[in-house]
């Protein structure tokens, strides 16, 4: 099967040269799978043979499951390698050729997801697909494709040029020239559409399954201040709270699973990904702002207490995912037996059991449970004739004593590999807790990952790479890579008052619209690929806001806080054309478009830059992470500044503070209250 002698494997193939844990994880498979790149497609063009483009991720379940039963089944092999030129593609590595065969699958099927599937001709244009197939089905599958290719070979291309055009104008968007007026009564509407939508007993949306979605509640959180709208206010809030509660939290370890895929919080898809847990670093830490809820501080600390235990390297590098399946079985690592945690606990079982319902709420399947609360500390400690001091401290410790016999388990598969999009995530999500909650030790983190992007990742072209593993920096960025950095390094500079971070988001800033932005065509969005890489079918644009925020929605978002920052209007008038072409699709779908509402909030709330000048400049930069005050920004110096926000504003041996709107300043004050309180009587 390859040039390469193992010994150690009956079956080696071409992925055995990849560094991702995902296409290492199918290195042995009888299948004669190839990377995607021009090695294989040049064979599928000189052998003329469909491709099967299959793609997953290393933390997907279902993925792991036909991997078993198919791909390293060696007659369903045969068949596959006899017809095809078979690719594997991690997904978070390449997530260009996922989204055009996603969109391929969803345009054939109506829905989506991993593994993904398709077939498509030597060139690449798709012909069929889907998600998951049983081997049985997967192989008749592989049969009827291969006949119809050799026997009526036309019919396959008709379908493939239908369907490649489809994708190329699936999401196309033209440019609104109309003059629009920004409004909050706009967003009112959407809002009260959403509400349609509220599960009012359990929080989130009214359905299953349930994710959680950072950038919705971010966003609803923003609007309820900017509306005074308590309804969405404790819809947000409840959200939070049974989230905290619920088994899609670790609650011995920390940290967020995928989604729950019931109503109610419990069962979590177990695996544990770095994206999710870095919005909800920041989603809690400014919904403390807002509340002071001691909860939202509990979930912060445990979650990063969690990343910097399992999940960052020693270069500070943050890995990428842990996987649901321990010993080829979901959610193994995580659930628990009574007589397991009897043995630990003897006599604290009953508490420990009372607090996380080791009882018919968490029972889950094969008499093992699944770890949740459904009551406050305070219910706990009265029934149990304890204060909620001596609760808290007792609970603590028990739980210390159950993670530690959990650490002796297998633990689940790491994707270890580093992803620049997601590490800037969590940069941003660390800088939030500190910039929340004063802990050196987050900023730290977020600084130190912050270097290892810039040391590792950076290029000297001036471009970024995606993905990091084994001391190799690859892949070329995307949109996205991009998009997070410029906006993890407006999150250094409002948190350090560091200029070298805001000069840095600006030099990406005006890569990324060197090489992705699309002006040309007249759309005013950004490419997700670069005029710098090969060419697949679509060159496509993402503008929809998923579990990750559209890539197009934070360049909107951090182009407009750059071009208030510098005073550059290019970047204005890119950012506020951007969002009156997707203006209509934002107020119609709020929840699909949620990171834009955020910035049209910008437009249709006062927003505020803050300055902040003289010595203690520091401290007084701290001090706002007291309130929550999203719709501002903050700009600062010890001394003397270029920066034109910060032009005759430095008083020596003053620290003075001016609320500006449009670049318009109110009387400077001395004490950041006094600030809060100019911006909050408008």
């Amino acid at each position: 099967m390859s040039t390469l002698k193992d010994t150690t494997h009956p079956y080696t193939n071409h992925l055995i040269h990849e560094t991702s844990p995902y296409l290492l994880q199918h290195a042995h498979n009888p299948v004669n799978w190839y990377p995607w790149g021009d090695e294989a497609l040049a064979k599928a063009q000189q052998e003329n043979k469909l491709l099967i483009i299959s793609i997953g991720y290393s933390a997907c379940h279902w993925c792991h499951v036909m991997e078993h039963e198919s791909f390293e089944d060696s007659a369903t092999a045969k068949i596959m390698n006899d017809h095809f030129i078979c690719i594997k593609v991690d997904r978070e590595e390449r997530p260009d050729i996922d989204q055009v065969y996603m969109n391929a699958v969803q345009l054939m099927t109506g829905s989506g997801g991993w593994p993904l599937n398709c077939f498509a001709l030597p060139d690449g244009r798709p012909i069929y697909g889907g998600t998951y197939f049983q081997k049985k089905q997967w192989q008749n599958v592989l049969l009827n494709l291969a006949d119809l290719y050799k026997t009526t070979p036309d019919k396959a291309i008709d379908y493939a040029e239908k369907l490649t055009a489809g994708i190329q104008q699936s999401d196309l968007v033209k440019l609104n020239t109309e003059t629009v007026d920004f409004q909050l009564s706009t967003l009112t509407q959407t809002v009260t559409n959403w509400k349609n939508y509220f599960d009012r007993e359990e929080g989130g949306p009214n359905h299953a399954p349930k994710f959680p979605i950072p950038n919705n509640y971010r966003f609803l959180l923003r609007y309820a201040v900017a509306a005074k709208d308590e309804e969405v206010k404790k819809q947000v809030e409840l959200t939070l709270e049974k989230m905290a509660y619920g088994g899609i939290y670790d609650q011995l370890g920390g940290g967020f699973a995928r989604y729950s895929v019931d109503s109610l919080w419990k069962v979590p898809h177990f695996e544990k990904m770095l994206y999710d847990n870095a919005q909800l670093i920041s989603l809690y830490s400014e919904a403390y702002q807002e509340s002071k809820n001691p909860l939202y501080k509990q979930v912060v600390y445990e979650t990063l207490e969690w990343i910097q235990r399992e999940m960052t390297n020693e270069e500070g590098a943050f890995y990428s995912a842990l996987d649901a399946d321990s010993e080829g079985v979901e959610g193994k690592y995580y659930v628990w037996s009574k007589e397991e945690l009897q043995k630990i606990l003897t006599d604290d079982f009953a508490l420990f059991a009372d607090y996380f319902n080791v009882n018919n709420i968490g029972f889950w399947e094969e008499e093992h449970y699944i770890l949740l609360r459904k009551k406050s500390d305070a219910e706990i400690a009265s029934a149990h004739k304890m204060n909620e001091e001596a609760l808290q401290r007792k609970i603590e410790l028990l739980k210390t004593k159950v993670l530690a016999v959990r650490e002796l388990r297998i633990h689940p598969g790491l994707d270890d590999k580093t992803l620049t999009s997601w590490n800037a995530m969590m940069v941003h999500g660390f800088t939030d807790a500190y910039t929340t909650f004063g802990d050196q030790r987050f900023l730290d983190a977020a600084l130190k990952n912050a270097m290892f992007i810039f040391e590792k990742q950076y290029r000297a072209d001036g471009g970024l790479n995606h993905s990091y593993k084994n001391g190799i920096s690859t892949i070329n960025g995307f949109l996205e890579d991009y998009a997070f950095v410029i906006d993890a390094c407006i999150a250094l500079y409002q948190a350090t008052f560091d200029e070298v971070w805001l000069h840095r988001a600006k030099q990406l800033a005006d890569y990324t619209i060197k090489h992705f932005y699309d002006d040309a065509d007249g759309s005013g969005m950004f490419y997700f690929t670069s005029d710098l890489d090969a060419a697949l079918i679509a060159r496509k644009m993402e503008l929809q806001d998923n579990v990750i925020p559209a890539s197009n929605s934070v360049m909107a978002n951090n182009l407009f806080l750059l071009g208030n920052y510098f005073e550059n209007e290019k970047y204005l008038e890119i950012s506020s054309q951007m969002m009156h072409t997707m203006q209509t699709k934002v107020v119609k779908w709020g929840s699909s478009y949620s990171n834009w509402c955020m910035l049209l909030l910008n437009y249709t709330t006062p927003f505020y830059e803050v300055a902040v000048v003289g010595p203690n400049a520091g401290e007084q930069r701290l001090a706002f992470g007291n309130f929550f005050l999203p719709y501002k920004m903050l700009i600062g110096s010890t001394e003397e500044s270029s920066l034109p926000l910060l032009e005759n504003k430095f008083v020596k041996g003053e620290t003075l503070i001016y609320v500006c709107k449009n670049k318009t300043c109110k009387l400077p004050v001395r004490k950041v209250e006094e600030a809060v309180r100019q911006m909050r009587e408008e």
